[in-house]
């Protein structure tokens, strides 16, 4: 079962890996990028589109970076009161007797 869950996972990857190469291979003509200024760029549509992606992710993780921040701010406080409430660590005898695991 486990086996066949490994092969399920491969199959699903190798799926989705062949269908972004065909689109890939369907998009290379060129597209013009106009910027402002009369500037413009030329690229291959999957190279446009792979950037987009790649700046869209990018303004996403920065948007969260704050979130971030606060989150670990506010938990800080509580990360050192359970580590200065946690027990002491049990002895070398006890520690050994027991099974990796259990």
């Amino acid at each position: 079962m486990k086996h066949l869950m490994w092969l399920l996972k491969w199959i699903l990857k190798a799926a989705i890996f062949f269908t972004l190469f065909a689109f890939a291979l369907n998009n290379q003509q060129d597209t013009t990028v106009h910027f402002f200024f009369g500037t413009q760029w030329r690229a291959p549509q999957v190279l446009v589109v792979l950037i987009t992606f790649a700046i869209g992710v990018a303004v996403g993780v920065l948007g969260m970076v704050p979130r971030w921040w606060r989150h670990r701010h506010s938990a800080a406080p509580a990360r050192v009161t359970s580590l200065a409430t946690a027990p002491a660590a049990p002895s070398q005898a006890t520690a050994q007797s027991t099974p990796h695991g259990l």
